[in-house]
C-alpha cells in the first residue's frame, strides 16, 4: 500500500505528484492493468513464448 504524507505548507500538486510516482515505482498501475481482463492460460503461454523468441533474437543480433 502507498502513502505520502503531507507536510506543512505543502501544495496539494505536490503531494498528488509524490503520490503518482510512488504509485508508479511500485507497479501498482501495471498489476491492476494485468488483472483487469482476463487471460487464457493459452494466451498467457502464447504471448510468453513470443516474447522469448524476441528476446533470443535481440541477443542473437547483439552476438554479431
Amino acid at each position: 500500500m502507498t502513502k505520502v504524507t503531507v507536510y506543512n505548507g505543502e501544495s496539494f500538486e505536490n503531494a498528488i505528484r509524490r503520490f503518482r510516482k510512488s504509485v508508479e515505482r511500485a507497479g501498482i498501475l501495471r498489476d491492476v492493468k494485468k488483472h483487469d481482463i482476463y487471460e487464457k492460460p493459452s494466451e498467457k503461454r502464447k504471448r510468453r513464448l513470443i516474447a522469448a523468441r524476441k528476446k533470443e533474437m535481440k541477443r542473437q543480433r547483439e552476438e554479431i
